[in-house]
């Protein structure tokens, strides 16, 4: 009997430390949201091994669940033309390739802003590439699956500065009262990368239904999935659910 409580507090136990670990992990990602900026300037400082264990699992985790090729790429400065090295960036020397079958746009954006937050707890600064990479290097180390872009990450020279955005009410509407955590999601969106920065989206609402749509171009379903996650992890996926 005694051993039997013993093994039923340690269970329940077990599970408020969980919960409590999972409720850190989500403040700790909330506020990488906030505190992540466009690096494109570097330090000369290679990544530990152990937090490059920890990238790499981050993304097995994500090409597990989302059926995609992402890759880590160390010590390895190919994704960046000279050009754009000498005009905008620097010492860019490791980055994800963004990479999976045809059709996972969305899937690879969406895994791409996970990665780019769960970097910035981490203590690195991130930069999504999606027009300016090198194609034929990084197509090389795709081992054969599409790329749609690369994602530098490494120790910034500067934590970026916030980028111009939008107002709630240029990107969505709601019908009705929209609800705090409408408003919420909203903000968080907002946050996301987009291409040229141009946040060319729109979130729509409904009682518990949510869509979004963005502007034609290349880019579109990259930047479909990166705002998805912005917009989940501000408004709490629990609360929504995204329709076509």
């Amino acid at each position: 009997m005694l051993a039997a409580s013993i093994q039923r507090c340690q269970t329940v136990w077990n599970r408020v430390n969980m919960v409590t670990n999972e409720r850190i992990f989500m403040m700790d990602m909330k506020q990488a949201m906030h505190e992540r900026h466009m690096v494109r300037k570097y330090l000369d400082k290679p990544i530990p091994v152990g937090v490059v264990e920890k990238l790499e699992e981050r993304v097995q985790k994500n090409n597990e669940a989302y059926g995609l090729s992402i890759k880590l790429m160390t010590d390895n400065g190919s994704a960046i033309p000279a050009a754009i090295k000498l005009l905008l960036a620097k010492d860019v020397n490791n980055f994800f390739i963004m990479a999976g079958p045809d059709g996972t746009d969305e899937r690879l954006g969406y895994a791409g802003a996970d990665l780019m937050l769960y970097a910035q707890t981490l203590g690195l600064n991130t930069w999504w590439v999606g027009g300016t990479f090198s194609r034929k290097t990084v197509q090389r180390e795709a081992d054969g699956a599409k790329p749609v872009g690369v994602v530098v990450v490494g120790y910034g020279e500067t934590q970026g500065k916030p980028h111009k955005t939008k107002t709630v009410a240029q990107v969505s509407s709601y019908d009705g009262p929209a609800p705090q955590w409408f408003t919420d999601g909203v903000k968080a969106a907002l946050l996301a990368p987009t291409a040229l920065d141009k946040q060319d989206f729109f979130i729509t609402g409904k009682g518990h239904d949510v869509s979004i749509t963005c502007e034609k171009s290349i880019f579109a379903e990259v930047n479909k999935g990166l705002v998805k996650y912005h917009f989940e992890l501000g408004a709490g996926a629990q609360n929504f659910t995204w329709v076509q």
